[in-house]
């Protein structure tokens, strides 16, 4: 819309209610009350900037998505420079701040008058962070200098209130409150003239975007030379807490636990890559621990392809048992949703008080320990890894827990709106399966046999987008034949195909590196290897194990070859199943293709999805 008709629509009271509409229908879900407060107190201060500045023909691209991402930005202003007459866009960031102060010992995080100690990122190191976002995936931007810039507008605020944030501004990002209400028109009128803006909007929503970068791909860069992925929002201030208390954690005499939450995509593996980088290159002892032989095994062969000593640095949560307390500076506990009760023995209760639980092991290793988890991806009987379970071990040590919830910032690929609805289809958000609306970036498809699956996902790999196929643990898993072939286990009619290589088979990899090793598209992956990783193309085989009958989900033990669930009681086998499924679905970031083996819930998941793979192709 132009800056008139924003002006026009929020000072008429209607634009914060069509904002709300527009919410439901990408997220299913109601916008939380900050997000209306903002939309009916912030955007009515930008429209008049935007009048009083004679800028009413600017276009104005509300709550516009940045590529590749769930990332928002409250609004970019679209024209042309007043001088050159190029492409010109200004990223807003809207605060309804009072007052606010740095963190002690930061320069990029926040403590804002009446939220408590909950850090939150600087707006100038936010808003600098969508610009070059922003410019890094989208093609129209990424080889021009000075077409975007950013803009922090605290417009409740006065200077003497933020005094001590004004330091981080610079020529890409700048920070104006109600005292400078001025100086923002001033600056806006030497980026943007007054032309109409409608094209330049046009260009960049219609620009291609440059591809996603697979973490797993450039590992090792990341941990050595602190790779190419930006750290946005909530990401950058799990990173910014985690670094002040390691400063802080040799004069303290109290220990910082960081707990860091977030569902697939958030960015918890790229935090944990990045600290292990970052920490190692400044002279920290660290190291990074899992409770997935998938996921440590394939960190360690592709950080090791670069240096030979940096696998040693990804171990298994049962390795820390009888270290020595505070050894290491930090101990990053990836996957945390799967930390067992203790390390060794039975997981019954250690009555006598003589065994501490994993939880409390990993928390005595290491001055900072960090936890990063999603507790909707516990999928084994004894996984307890969840906030609250952290919660109670740290408060029972006397240590001090900051939180960082990832879940409403970012996605890094894939869509948050697909995350909501897979959600609600499994029961593990409440109001029930919804139909799913079509989204430009990421394709939800049902196909109607596992062979029509097959073809559709080949001609994505073929294309250079790699794709793999999951399923239920519904059919045995075998060894090798005598000559090396993999046994055509998964069996759906005429259709057969081997499970991932249980053992080492020609042309196979691994099945810990089947998700992302050559050759692995002929292969289908289960809970075990596809949990924790991500490609652009995902197939989904929904077993026996778990069918839809007349309104909800019914679970069938006995069509289960998982034997860690065979004691299972039938309502945590359930919960269990749900969750494996919400796994298994959650693991493409371009697409997913879904399939049941059973026909009343394939024809329940074809009410919800309109298209096809013969459609989609």
């Amino acid at each position: 819309m132009s800056a008139r008709t924003l002006f026009e629509k929020s000072n008429a009271g209607g634009l914060a209610e069509e904002l709300a509409q527009q919410y439901r229908s990408a997220f299913y879900r109601d916008p939380p009350p900050g997000e209306r407060r903002s939309w009916m107190n912030s955007l009515p201060a930008l429209g008049a900037v935007l009048r009083d500045a004679e800028l009413d023909d600017v276009e104005v691209l509300i709550e516009q998505k940045l590529p590749l991402a769930s990332l928002r930005a409250d609004a970019i202003l679209a024209g042309s420079h007043p001088t050159t007459g190029r492409l010109s866009y200004v990223v807003v960031e809207l605060k309804q701040w009072s007052a606010a102060r740095l963190v002690p010992e930061t320069d990029d995080l926040c403590l804002v008058k009446g939220r408590g100690n909950h850090a939150t990122l600087h707006p100038v190191a936010q808003v600098r962070r969508y610009c070059d976002y922003l410019q890094d995936f989208t093609c129209l931007l990424s080889d021009e200098e000075d077409l975007v810039t950013g803009v922090a507008y605290l417009h409740n605020a006065a200077d003497q209130d933020i005094a001590g944030l004004f330091g981080m501004a610079d020529a890409k990002a700048q920070l104006f409150t109600d005292t400078t209400r001025g100086a923002l028109i001033a600056y806006l009128r030497t980026r943007l003239s007054p032309q109409s803006g409608a094209l330049e909007a046009d260009d960049l929503l219609g620009s291609p975007t440059a591809p996603g970068r697979q973490l797993m791909r450039v590992a090792a860069d990341e941990i050595i030379r602190g790779g190419n992925f930006r750290l946005m929002d909530e990401q950058q201030v799990a990173v910014s807490l985690v670094k002040r208390a390691v400063d802080r954690s040799r004069s303290s005499d109290q220990k910082e636990v960081i707990v860091i939450s977030g569902g697939p995509g958030s960015g918890k593996s790229l935090i944990a890559l990045h600290l292990m980088g970052h920490l190692g290159r400044n002279g920290r002892t660290v190291a990074h621990a899992t409770g997935s032989k998938s996921f440590t095994t394939t960190l360690r062969h592709v950080a090791g392809q670069t240096n030979n000593r940096i696998p040693k640095l990804f171990r298994y949560f049962n390795d820390f048992e009888q270290v020595e307390r505070n050894g290491l500076d930090v101990l990053i506990c990836d996957e945390a949703h799967r930390m067992r009760l203790r390390s060794s023995g039975s997981n019954a209760p250690a009555w006598d008080g003589n065994h501490r639980r994993q939880v409390e092991e990993l928390m005595d290793a290491a001055r900072v320990p960090v936890f990063l988890l999603d507790q909707h991806q516990v999928v084994r009987p004894g996984e307890m890894g969840s906030v609250e379970d952290i919660d109670r071990a740290a408060r029972a040590r006397g240590c001090l827990v900051r939180h960082v919830d990832l879940n409403n910032q970012f996605r890094c690929g894939g869509s948050r709106a697909y995350e909501h609805w897979v959600l609600r289809l499994m029961g593990l958000e409440a109001g029930g399966p919804v139909p799913w609306k079509p989204e430009q970036n990421f394709s939800v498809l049902v196909a109607n046999s596992p062979q029509e699956m097959e073809h559709y996902l080949r001609a994505q790999h073929e294309a250079g987008h790699t794709a793999r196929m999951t399923a239920g643990f519904c059919w045995p898993w075998s060894d090798p034949r005598n000559d090396g072939s993999l046994p055509e286990d998964v069996a759906i009619g005429e259709w057969r195909r081997p499970w991932n290589a249980r053992k080492i088979a020609p042309g196979a990899p691994a099945s810990s590196l089947w998700a992302t090793e050559q050759g692995g598209f002929g292969q289908v992956g289960c809970i075990y290897t596809a949990q924790g990783f991500e490609y652009p193309w995902n197939g989904v085989i929904f077993g026996p194990d778990l069918v839809w009958r007349s309104d909800m989900w019914s679970p069938d033990k006995t069509a289960s070859r998982d034997s860690s669930l065979a004691r299972t009681p039938t309502q945590q086998f359930d919960r269990l199943m749900r969750n494996t499924y919400k796994v298994l679905l959650t693991r493409g970031m371009a697409g997913t293709v879904l399939y049941s083996t059973d026909r009343e819930t394939q024809a329940m998941l074809r009410s919800l999805i309109t298209i096809g793979t013969e459609e989609g192709s």
